[in-house]
């Protein structure tokens, strides 16, 4: 009993899986305002590691260049009278100076009037040296500025720097963060929208084109990247409605060529139950319904070779195979099948072997595919050419395998269609004798699988010519090497 085909049955209820509900925290629209909100805290971070301590810096000089010149003026003050006999003046502005928070430390015989002072600078300003810089004074840091008088006097200004500029400018930080992350709340909404817009469109399409509406087109809009997308969902698109455009047509007329027979055969059935038919016309009848399960048989095994040609499972058995002798055989086939209808039939072959690397079985399959395609269109007296050559020089090149007819042939149009299921029998159905449109697919896609490919142009003797390229044998690779 036959291996019937498994056939799988749809599962009800079944379909494509729903997509996940969407939390915020996925979205684009989140993740780009994180992303925005970190670029801006980065940036506002980054400027503040440059930008703080040059300000501090400035702001320290500038404290430094205010004390300088207080310190100037106070000793400009007391050098009117020697330190021991300043005047009023001199005390009112040492009260001024140490209510702005500047200990004033008066130098006389190398000694400071009070403690807190570093020895270096009572001696350095002693000696009749100004002092200008940075140093502890009563265990704190402060800006120091020192100023020589005549008699080995001095006058010496300290600020400390406790509450400086460091702590001020890392307290107005806090401003431009704010103002960053508010920038980067709102350029990540803007970003998200302009982004996700065109992915949600593309995503809709999809679901459009996933429920058969072959239709429907995406606008295409910059940037490219978007554009991209767009022209791919718009060739899928049409890429489909093509697809299944041909599709619908190859069923047509593949259920056209097999209801007529079955036609035939339930008709003749028919004739047979009713006793329409007497004893001495059962023989034909049978001989007739028999032809037709054959026709029908083909057509079947056609389409299932196609349904399996490009599975894992499909049978290959490729070795060494001489084309002459391929040739030959076929001829002894094809020569009175031709001279029956009137057809001259005629190999091309040198006298040495063509070899190639295939699988006997079905390049012949393919070859008697084309014969019967040229011999079901050409008229009496056109003749069927059957050629074969080698590729090239090399033996191990491989050979060509040539079918060549005297009939109507076919335009550059049919030439580019020629390989797909149906094309040209769509085209010519009722207008010249056609198949089932399915010889010429089954040829390329065997070819295909076995490393070959097939071509179609116009013959010489002006009709179709269909030319098969093989490969090589590889151990004669190996022995030329």
């Amino acid at each position: 009993m036959p291996e019937q085909p498994t056939v799988a049955l749809p599962v009800i209820g079944s379909g494509p899986p729903a997509p996940p509900r969407r939390r915020f925290a996925h979205t684009l629209t989140a993740r780009a305002v994180l992303v925005t909100c970190a670029v801006a805290l980065v940036s506002v971070l980054a400027t503040a590691l440059v930008a703080v301590p040059l300000a501090v810096r400035g702001a320290e000089r500038r404290d430094q260049e205010a004390l300088a010149a207080q310190a100037r003026l106070a000793a400009e003050v007391l050098r009117v009278r020697a330190v021991r006999q300043r005047d009023n003046a001199g005390d009112r502005l040492i009260r001024q100076l140490r209510q702005q928070q500047i200990q004033v430390y008066l130098v006389r015989a190398g000694q400071a009037d009070h403690a807190g002072l570093p020895p270096q600078v009572v001696k350095r300003v002693a000696a009749g040296r100004d002092v200008s810089g940075r140093r502890l004074v009563g265990g704190e840091r402060a800006l120091v500025e020192g100023r020589a008088l005549p008699g080995g006097d001095g006058v010496v200004l300290a600020r400390p720097t406790r509450n400086g500029p460091w702590r001020q400018v890392l307290l107005s930080l806090w401003l431009p963060m704010l103002t960053g992350l508010a920038a980067g709340v709102a350029a990540g909404l803007l970003l998200a929208r302009r982004l996700a817009r065109p992915i949600r469109t593309a995503a809709t399409a999809a679901a459009r084109l996933r429920a058969g509406d072959r239709a429907v087109r995406v606008p295409v809009e910059p940037p490219d990247e978007v554009a991209d997308l767009a022209y791919a969902l718009n060739g899928l698109a049409a890429a489909l409605a093509t697809s299944e455009g041909r599709q619908r047509e190859f069923l047509l007329s593949v259920s056209h060529e097999l209801r007529t027979p079955l036609t035939a055969i339930r008709g003749y059935a028919e004739a047979l139950a009713d006793g329409v038919i007497d004893a001495e016309g059962v023989p034909g009848t049978g001989r007739t319904v028999l032809a037709e399960a054959e026709h029908l048989d083909r057509l079947v095994s056609d389409l299932l070779a196609l349904a399996r040609l490009e599975a894992a499972d499909f049978p290959l058995e490729p070795g060494p195979v001489d084309l002459t002798r391929l040739a030959a055989d076929a001829a002894r086939t094809w020569s009175d099948r031709c001279a029956a209808v009137g057809v001259p039939f005629r190999v091309e072959a040198p006298d040495a072997p063509v070899p190639a690397y295939t699988d006997p079985g079905r390049i012949r399959q393919v070859v008697d595919g084309l014969l019967e395609n040229a011999l079901r269109v050409v008229p009496p007296g056109a003749p069927v050419v059957l050629a074969v050559r080698a590729a090239g020089a090399d033996p191990a090149s491989g050979g060509l395998v040539e079918v060549r007819d005297g009939g109507p042939g076919f335009t550059d149009d049919d030439l580019a269609v020629a390989f797909e299921r149906g094309a040209l029998h769509q085209r010519y159905r009722g207008v010249r004798k056609v198949g089932s449109g399915l010889g010429l697919a089954l040829a390329a896609g065997l070819v295909r699988r076995l490393g070959g490919d097939i071509t179609a142009g116009h013959a010489p003797e002006g009709g179709a010519a269909f030319t098969v390229r093989l490969p090589g044998d590889p151990y004669l690779t190996r022995t030329s090497a």
